[in-house]
C-alpha cells in the first residue's frame, strides 16, 4: 500500500513539475523532508536493522526527487 502511495506522489509531482515548474519545488521538498524523518527514525534501530528500516525511505526520497526533476527537464525540452 505504501508503494502505491509513493508512486502516486511521484506521478503527481512529475505532472506538477511539468505544468508549473517553479511551484513544484515546495511540495517536492516537503515530501522529501517527510521521508527524511522516516529514514532518520528507521536508522535509529541498531546495526543492520537500522539500515534495512531506513532504506525504503531513502529510495523513496530519491524517486521523488527524480520524478520532479524529470518533469521540469521535460518541460524545458518542449519545442513551444
Amino acid at each position: 500500500m505504501i508503494i502505491v502511495g509513493i508512486v502516486a506522489v511521484c506521478v503527481v509531482l512529475a505532472v506538477l513539475a511539468f505544468f508549473v515548474p517553479k511551484l513544484s519545488r515546495h511540495p517536492e521538498r516537503g515530501t522529501q523532508r517527510t521521508l527524511g524523518l522516516g529514514s532518520r527514525a528507521g536508522g535509529k534501530a541498531p546495526g543492520v536493522m537500522g539500515r534495512a528500516f531506513s532504506k525504503p525511505f531513502r529510495s523513496s526520497s530519491k524517486a521523488v526527487g527524480r520524478s520532479g526533476s524529470a518533469g521540469r527537464r521535460a518541460r524545458w525540452r518542449m519545442p513551444f
